[in-house]
């Protein structure tokens, strides 16, 4: 079999579980891993193994035909990309809002995810596949985003990125900063308010049930 199985974190929500096709280290399945946690959502894990191109398998891209992970079966139901999936699991799933009732508020989350989604991550993507001597180029890019984030959120932000409430901007800047931390070594003193939610991230289980190193693909040994 393709995809290996596993029992993914959150109560039994649903009769028939969810299928989640994910990948340990992925910043995208990370924060779908988020919202499934928060929603109380249980779900089976299938790990595609991005290492060895199992995102190309003929049966993977039937799901998902970008061949991006992560990928959400429920049901009937077949949805690719994680903002897509976000959306899904908000509106069929209203426990735990994703989102603010406050207008603005709401206008801040989707702001804060775009920067993550549409600046950080696909130039991230592009230098680690196509430049060498990366590295530089790469923290160029994190920190930019990391800057706009501050100025963002600098005023809204209470325990977590729109006030004291867990929202969607929070799941998408929480894998974004592990991903700083861990991957790409960025010195979070420059960026007091984003370190300042990394620490709040760290004591809810939403997030820490769902790191990349608490899944059940992850290598035996972990190297970012």
């Amino acid at each position: 079999m393709l995809f290996s199985e596993a029992t993914g974190s959150g109560e039994e929500a649903v009769n028939n579980k969810m299928k989640l096709y994910s990948y340990w280290i992925s910043s995208c399945s990370y924060r779908v891993r988020i919202a499934l946690h928060l929603k109380g959502l249980n779900y089976e894990y299938k790990a595609v193994d991005l290492s060895k191109g199992e995102q190309y398998e003929p049966e993977f891209l039937k799901l998902s035909p970008t061949g991006y992970v992560p990928a959400l079966v429920d049901g009937d139901i077949v949805v690719a990309d994680s903002f897509a999936i976000l959306m899904y699991l908000e509106e069929k799933y209203p426990q735990h809002p994703l989102l603010p009732h406050d207008i603005q508020k709401r206008a801040i989350n989707y702001q804060a995810a775009n920067i993550v989604a549409s600046s950080i991550q696909p130039n991230q993507l592009f230098i680690l596949r196509h430049i060498e001597g990366k590295l530089p180029l790469l923290k160029d890019v994190i920190e930019k985003g990391f800057t706009a984030l501050e100025k963002l959120l600098k005023g809204c932000a209470g325990r977590y990125a729109t006030g004291d409430e867990i929202f969607l901007a929070d799941l998408f800047l929480a894998p974004q900063i592990h991903a700083a931390i861990t991957r790409f070594k960025i010195d979070m003193t420059k960026f007091p308010l984003l370190a300042r939610l990394n620490e709040a991230y760290k004591e809810n289980p939403a997030f820490q049930d769902t790191l990349p190193e608490n899944q059940p693909d992850v290598p035996s040994q972990v190297q970012y």
